[in-house]
């Protein structure tokens, strides 16, 4: 695992400079790599994905722990050092792509195959990641994520918030919360401007998915939260649903004029289901 020495020689050897646009924030605190391995409860038999690994600082802590890892790295020069440092040691568990994360979310993992996503995700792309992450066939039994604060508390607002969206919803429709901890901007290099989380969620016993026509419709109500919800629904639904979701409002206490960041959980997945019911 690399210190903060060590990650300073290789980008000056490999002629990198950190791009902010990529989020190439290199993690250099071995606490946190093994807090991560920890939160993830790794056994030998697992597969992982992990997310821009970067110099491989996390990347060989997984590999130690006998794990089948899945990687997706967009930088050539970072996918040769990989390579060379960690792909012939590793060659039977070590199965690097180079491209870009959005169009592989899972590194090209076998899709029969359960799995773990293990990663500090590069800030820029953590939110449209993981609506691509969750709209997998298969979705992966645990999710351990190094993020900004700020997309924390975007995944995880409450309804009644101004920062909830569909985002929060598509995740905690599936997941629960197992422990969110803080991170210092002192354990990247270079160090970001903002606060990081190490967030570890857990797949539900039964998670709960909308399909990809209600996710797209939340995404276009979302985007107009500035509107009531009554006239959104009467804008976006077929007249007998967009009805039966203002009697539901009305059967919950909520006016016609809530936005729909009010609107908790559960009566969104009454709209997946298609048949609105009391909550």
């Amino acid at each position: 695992m690399l210190s903060l020495s060590q990650t300073r020689q290789f980008l000056r050897e490999l002629k990198l400079q950190p791009k902010k646009s990529l989020g190439q924030n290199f993690l250099v605190d071995q606490n946190i790599v093994q807090k991560s391995l920890a939160m993830a409860e790794l056994i030998s038999s697992d597969t992982v994905v992990e997310i821009g690994p970067g110099l491989g600082t996390l990347t060989q802590g997984i590999l130690e722990r006998g794990a089948d890892l899945y990687a997706v790295e967009c930088d050539g020069r970072l996918c040769a050092h990989l390579r060379k440092s960690l792909g012939k040691a590793y060659r039977e568990r070590f199965h690097l792509l180079q491209g870009d994360a959005m169009a592989f979310p899972v590194a090209e993992k076998p899709e029969e195959k359960d799995y773990k996503v293990v990663a500090n995700l590069p800030y820029a792309i953590s939110t449209p990641w993981m609506d691509a992450l969750l709209g997998q066939a298969v979705l992966p039994s645990r999710l351990v994520v190094l993020l900004q604060r700020e997309a924390v508390e975007r995944f995880l607002a409450p309804a009644g918030t101004k920062v909830m969206g569909p985002i929060a919803l598509f995740l905690q429709s599936a997941y629960d919360k197992v422990e969110a901890h803080p991170v210092s901007s002192h354990c990247f290099f270079p160090a970001p401007a903002v606060d990081s989380v190490l967030l570890s969620l857990s797949l539900k016993a039964e998670p709960f998915r909308f399909s990809h026509g209600t996710r797209r419709l939340l995404r276009q109500l979302f985007t107009q939260r500035r509107k009531q919800l009554g006239h959104l629904m009467a804008e976006h639904l077929p007249p007998i649903l967009a009805n039966a979701w203002s009697e539901l409002l009305r059967r919950n206490a909520y006016s016609a004029t809530v936005r729909p960041e009010e609107i908790p959980m559960k009566m969104w997945q009454q709209l997946e289901l298609g048949r609105p019911s009391s909550c």
